[in-house]
Formats: structure tokens, sequence, C-alpha cells
């Protein structure tokens, strides 16, 4: 047993252990190679998050949706790394948007370069991912400029915010499907597709991935507000101090419209005043941890979780499919 990828995903099977980790292999040398440019700089800043590291979240599952197919298929690898450098393209963009200092342990292109570069880093690599795409056909490019739309609409509904009426939760769980949800989908989508699957199972392991996209930035919002170490990737309560609004937030949001409880109005507007001061900061944590907000933004991790689970139920037991019901489990761990 060997442990792969995010949250420590245990693979079981030698041959497919094998598959995995040669095929990460070779997405991650894809990386490297399709952001080089005869530009030197524009390398550099192209490479600066591909050799910062990551979970490589979006490629292990292009891999192991493979496995319902041939997973030596031609199109598997390149696949895998289209996904991943539409994910870094963004995450370029979302540092801009968010004025982030830092990603992945090292200093962000916004503050290392300026946002004008580190926009159009992001921009070249959109360009990358698309010479690579338009190699494996119109149906992909069909299915990626989808996604693509996805994404940017889910980025859109959530800097304009709520329409006057809609219930913020609903439409923050729009805007994650759209933003997480979507190139989730379409990483398990194209390892089953390329593979050569049946076109039950890739819808199978397309709405299989869409879930579990969801149930992935759930955790990362409740671990935002109770993890006391760095098991997000970033420190605890850095949403909460940059007023992102995230799920737990949303449901205390909820209780004090509704309930007008003097203790939610208190916490309430401890959480919208000023958190740059480390004792309120501080203080919003603790109480926001034993809050029922927070149990709430679990139970619906897990719900969308157990959702992605029961989705694989049609397809045939395996070490494949006991790999994708590990990271439903290793989600719901995350969140607690």
């Amino acid at each position: 047993m060997t442990v792969v990828g995010p949250f420590g995903l245990s693979v079981r099977d030698q041959a497919l252990e094998a598959d995995v980790q040669t095929g990460l292999a070779a997405v991650e040398a894809g990386l490297l190679d399709a952001t080089k440019s005869d530009v030197p700089f524009i390398t550099e800043a192209a490479q600066h998050l591909v050799l910062a590291g990551g979970k490589r979240f979006r490629p292990l599952l292009v891999m192991l949706a493979a496995q319902f197919g041939d997973p030596y298929a031609p199109g598997v690898v390149p696949s895998a790394v289209v996904v991943e450098l539409t994910h870094l393209a963004t995450l370029y963009h979302d540092d801009v948007m968010d004025e982030a200092a830092v990603r992945r342990g090292v200093a962000s292109a916004n503050s290392r370069w300026g946002n004008s570069l580190a926009v159009l880093t992001g921009d070249f690599l959109f360009a990358r991912a698309s010479h690579t795409l338009a190699d494996l056909g119109p149906e992909a490019v069909r299915i990626q400029s989808e996604a693509f739309e996805r994404l940017v609409t889910g980025q859109i509904l959530e800097t304009a915010g709520p329409q006057e009426g809609r219930d913020p939760i609903a439409h923050y769980l729009d805007v994650l499907s759209g933003k997480t949800g979507s190139l989730v989908a379409v990483s398990c989508r194209f390892g089953a597709m390329m593979s050569g699957a049946d076109e039950g199972t890739v819808d199978i392991l397309t709405q299989y991935g869409e879930r579990l996209g969801v149930a992935f930035q759930l955790a990362d919002d409740v671990l935002d507000i109770a993890s006391d170490s760095h098991e997000s990737g970033k420190t605890p309560g850095t949403d909460l101090r940059e007023g992102v609004p995230t799920l737990p937030v949303l449901h205390l949001r909820a209780a004090a419209a509704a309930h007008g409880r003097p203790e939610d109005l208190e916490l309430l507007a401890l959480v919208d005043g000023d958190l740059t001061d480390d004792a309120r900061h501080a203080e919003a944590l603790r109480r926001l941890r034993v809050h029922p907000a927070l149990e709430q933004a679990r139970r619906e991790t897990v719900r969308y979780a157990e959702e992605a689970r029961a989705m694989l139920s049609p397809l045939p037991d395996g070490y494949a499919k006991a790999a994708l019901e590990e990271l439903c489990d290793a989600v719901v761990h995350r969140a607690g």
C-alpha cells in the first residue's frame, strides 16, 4: 500500500499504484513542458505555481477514472495536463482578485510581479491548455469550454452576490458547483472518456466528480474555522479575516436573521467587524467553533460526499472504485 495524491490516499493494488504514479509523473513533465516559453521570464512566471507543488487532485481523478477503460490510452495524460493548467490559471487570477500575498507557501505571482503580469500569466496558461486540448478532438474542446464557462460564471456570481430574494446559501452552493465542481467533474469525465469507457460510466464518474468537488471546497470552509493547524494549506481563519463568505458564516447569518438571538447577533457583529485585530479574530474563531453553524456546514459537506459515493454504486467493484470511495471518506475526515 502506497500513499499518493491529496489527503494521503492509499492505493492498495500494486498495478493501480504503478499506473497512478506513472501517470502523475507524466503529468508533471507535461506541465513543465507546457509552461515553457522562448521568453525566459514567461517561463519563470508560468512555472511559479507548478514548481510550488500542490495536491494535483484533478490529475489524480483523471488517472483513477481512466482505470474504467484503457488507462494507457494516449489522451489520458494530456487531458490531465489540460485540467491542471486550467486550474493553475484560475489561481493566478483568483490571487489578483483576492489580493493574496501567498499561494502554496510561496509569494503569489501578483505580490511578486504585480497584478497585470499575474493576470497575463494566467492567460498564458489558459492558452497553453487550449493548445493541448486542440489535439484531443472537438468533443473534448466542447466539454472543456462548457466547463470553463461554468467556472467563470461561478466566479461572476460570487463577485456579484445573490440577487434580492435569493437564498444566500443556495446561491453559494451554485457558486461552488461552477467554480470548483465543474472542473473536478471534467477531470473524471476526461479520464473515463479518453480511456474509452462506455457512456454510462463516463456519466456516472462526471456526476461523482461534480459532487466531490463541492464537498472538497466545503471541507475547506469548515477547516478555515475548525482547524488549529495548517490542514487546509493556509492559516486557520484566513477566509474569515478577509471577509470571504464561507458556509459556516452563511449559516450564522441565516440563524441571526431567522431567530434574532442576541448571541448570534453579537457574534455576527464581531465577524463583520475589524478582524485584522488578532484578539478579535481569535475571539471570532473561538465562538464560531462552538456555534451550531459550524456543525451545519459539516453536515452539508458530508451530504455532498455521501452523494458522490452513492453515484459510484453502479460501477464494478475494484481497486479504482475503492480509491474513489476513499476520497469521499477523506473529504469527510477533513471536515471532522
